[in-house]
């Protein structure tokens, strides 16, 4: 089990292992690590020969309005946490590290990253997909997980390799849930114990949505509208509601046979701003 810090010494690293044959996972964390993240390291430990965590709190990603600052960091708590799910790595670089000469080129994924959280969140993608890029130049993988609760994300690193020709396999993995249905997140530690109590409406109003997709005969537009609704009871303020192609992410308005359907939506309560989605396939 290693720490590493420096670019330099995880790509040598990287390269060494490509070199003896070795195949190599990267699980991508921003820290804080949980349940969730937990699962996906477990998942690259079965599915490779050396299983790398990163952990770095990337501030391309952020905007002005943004939690950056006061975004979760307690390295040796997440080291102690992605060793004893079997990692055999932990990268965590500075910022310094990672963008030495300050401000760099970023990539642009261009419309699909300005639909829902994009739209929210001008430029967050961009600086997602940039962090990403790097950190699989620097750790060289073979396959990378991440969560689906970023369903937006997984789409965005899916078209950076793809347009970039990189040769990493990308494999989502489940939403991890608390018992009461709420998607586990770093965020989650913000909420108030009255607004902790609140949240879970989120996955409720996922769960309607789904279940009218699949048999009722609601219409996209009086879905959203429930599901707006049931939010609103509470003390919940609601960012967006979606219900979108889940290749295009194109809001749909009527339903179609045999589509998949990204339902998603973005919630602040108090300070603390939550996601969760589900995907439907209309029968």
């Amino acid at each position: 089990m290693s720490l590493l810090r420096s670019v330099s010494d995880m790509h040598r690293l990287s390269t060494e292992l490509r070199s003896g044959g070795k195949r190599i996972a990267l699980v991508p964390t921003m820290g804080a690590l949980h349940d969730g993240h937990l699962s996906l390291i477990r998942a690259a430990v079965a599915k490779s020969d050396v299983a790398i965590t990163s952990v770095f709190v990337n501030p391309t990603q952020f905007g002005p309005n943004d939690d950056y600052d006061r975004y979760p960091r307690d390295l040796d708590h997440d080291c102690a946490l992605a060793f004893g799910a079997g990692s055999n790595v932990v990268f965590a670089p500075t910022v310094e590290e990672m963008y030495p000469d300050g401000p760099v080129a970023t990539v642009d994924v261009g419309p699909l990253g300005e639909k829902l959280e994009g739209k929210s969140r001008p430029g967050h993608f961009n600086g997602v997909a940039t962090v990403v890029e790097k950190l699989f130049r620097i750790t060289m993988p073979h396959v990378a997980f991440f969560g689906q609760k970023d369903a937006q994300q997984v789409a965005v690193i899916r078209f950076l390799v793809k347009s970039f020709d990189l040769d990493v396999e990308v494999i989502p993995m489940p939403i991890v849930r608390e018992a009461d249905g709420l998607a586990q997140s770093s965020r989650n530690m913000f909420l108030t114990a009255s607004e902790r109590a609140e949240a879970p409406v989120l996955y409720r109003a996922l769960r309607l949505a789904a279940e009218q997709l699949s048999n009722g005969a609601a219409d996209p537009v009086g879905i959203r509208q429930e599901m707006k609704e049931m939010i609103s009871a509470t003390s919940g303020v609601i960012d967006y509601i979606s219900l979108a192609d889940a290749a295009t992410l194109e809001e749909i308005t009527e339903k179609q046979r045999g589509q998949d359907v990204l339902v998603s939506l973005a919630v602040r309560y108090g300070k603390t701003r939550l996601i969760d989605n589900c995907h439907v396939r209309i029968p």
